[in-house]
């Protein structure tokens, strides 16, 4: 570990100072790498499905696991994409001159060498490496050790591409063994690495965050709600809580609390209990809810700071904003969340006194996405309030110095 640390570095000297041009040839003959390689990448592949199977891996995991045909397009379409995004490195923004003379902007520069720790997903690869490159950061990479293979195989292709493109191939580096003090190694590497991204379950999440000595961007859980406002139209509210809720289950910006005001609760609970009985999402509701809706369960204290990532859903009458604004700074996770609301004043206050990182206003929490947002693509999103906050793209890959330009000046 302490030499792809130090081959890391030496790499990302390189990789900074690279044009644009150079690092999208990179990436452009990765693309093309990875579409002539497909049968290789899927006889690594199958060696890493037998052994999951084999060790008794779940379906669930087996099937994050595989590289399918329309993953691998997957793969190659989303290099064309980071290739084709614009190069934050060396922009320059906020010149402004000041009383001395000398003029002050700010420059953006990568991080250096990112660590980037994940599970079961072979695809996070090539989606970390592209980002980190197109940002002009050397990476390292610790994939689980179900996908060993085929992040092997991949490496490779990624290594090739680099190699066309006269980068080093140290820019790129998948940790080559399955021993888990690797991780432990990795995080407790100030000296090589500037910045750990941990992608994976929250046990992992929980580990590198206490272990770690580099700084870390991440987000534990994702517990996001909804309030509906007395001022809300209720169709748009009906709407935005039935996507929230079950576009998708099991993702980090999916709606796990829905908060209702009192004043139109009775008018919109019993129709968004039919829509949730259609998808079959489980109810747990407060008291007040519970007698609106008969078939929902009590909810617990528990239920409140629960991010199930399932149809399951809390569900919450509140008095009035000040109470729904406490009750999601107190319980949230700081993630994603949303107000359904037709008044002006509402949602200004809404948006300055909830601390997430992503904070709506009429619209759905599934949003929450570096693609949504127009950032091309991400490399996870943060809960954190220094550096990245909320979708992770390539400018949260990056940081800034202040630049000065003078004529002479001399302080007095």
């Amino acid at each position: 570990m302490q030499s792809l640390g130090q081959q890391a570095r030496a790499a990302a000297t390189v990789v900074a100072r690279a044009e644009a041009s150079v690092k999208n040839l990179a990436l452009l003959a990765t693309a093309e790498i990875l579409d002539a390689s497909r049968s290789e990448l899927e006889a690594a592949n199958q060696k890493d499905l037998d052994n999951a199977r084999a060790n008794g891996l779940t379906e669930a995991m087996i099937d994050r696991l595989a590289l399918t045909p329309d993953r691998i397009d997957t793969m190659i379409e989303g290099l064309r994409q980071v290739a084709a995004l614009p190069d934050p490195v060396g922009s320059i923004t906020n010149m402004k001159y000041v009383p001395s003379g000398i003029q002050i902007g700010q420059m953006r520069v990568p991080l250096g060498v990112i660590g980037i720790i994940y599970e079961s997903r072979p695809n996070v690869t090539v989606e970390a490496a592209s980002l980190c490159l197109k940002s002009g950061n050397a990476t390292i990479l610790r994939g689980g050790s179900e996908a060993i293979h085929s992040n092997r195989a991949i490496a490779r292709c990624l290594q090739d591409g680099l190699r066309q493109a006269g980068l080093p191939l140290e820019a790129v580096q998948v940790v080559g063994t399955t021993d888990r003090a690797a991780v432990g190694e990795l995080i407790t590497m100030p000296e090589y690495v500037d910045v750990i991204v941990p992608r994976g379950g929250k046990g992992l999440i929980e580990r590198i965050s206490k272990e770690a000595r580099v700084p870390v961007i991440k987000h534990l859980d994702g517990i996001c709600h909804v309030f509906i406002d007395d001022h809300a139209d209720l169709v748009k509210a009906r709407n935005i809580a039935v996507n929230a809720k079950t576009h998708r289950y099991g993702t980090c910006n999916t709606m796990e609390t829905l908060l209702v005001h009192q004043a139109v609760a009775a008018e919109i609970l019993p129709v968004l209990a039919k829509d949730y009985a259609e998808k079959e999402v489980e109810l747990r509701g407060c008291e007040q809810t519970c007698a609106l809706i008969p078939e929902a369960k009590p909810a617990t204290e528990e239920d409140w700071s629960t991010e199930y990532l399932a149809p399951v859903l809390a569900i919450r009458v509140v008095a009035d904003m000040d109470e729904a604004i406490t009750h999601i700074n107190h319980y949230g996770s700081h993630h994603t969340d949303a107000i359904v609301t037709e008044n002006y004043t509402r949602s200004r206050r809404f948006l300055r006194e909830v601390d997430s990182s992503s904070v709506m206003v009429n619209a759905s929490t599934r949003f929450a996405d570096g693609f949504e947002y127009g950032l091309g693509a991400e490399i996870g999103i943060s809960t954190d309030k220094i550096h990245a906050r909320g979708p992770v793209g390539l400018e949260g890959l990056t940081s800034q110095k202040y630049v000065v330009l003078g004529d002479g000046q001399i302080r007095r």
